[in-house]
């Protein structure tokens, strides 16, 4: 329940302030180009447009917590 409470903290962060949401897409977005470190550029823009929803969602109050810890 508190991992969903996290969620939709974070969830409502991103789609209320645009800064935000953008910080935060670009750290999971660089995250998930050090995984899929095999693509071509190409491929990983096709990867990222495909699965973009899917890791924002996942990976979003991983993505605010660390946007509150660089602003400290």
């Amino acid at each position: 329940m508190e991992r969903d409470n996290l969620m939709h903290g974070a969830r409502t962060a991103l789609n209320q302030n645009s800064e935000i949401r953008d910080w935060c897409e670009n750290f999971l977005k660089m995250r998930e180009r050090q995984i899929k470190s095999a693509l071509t550029d190409e491929e990983f823009e096709k990867h990222w447009r495909y699965h973009r929803p899917e890791i924002m969602h996942e990976g979003a109050a991983e993505a605010v917590q660390a946007y509150k810890v660089r602003k400290k």
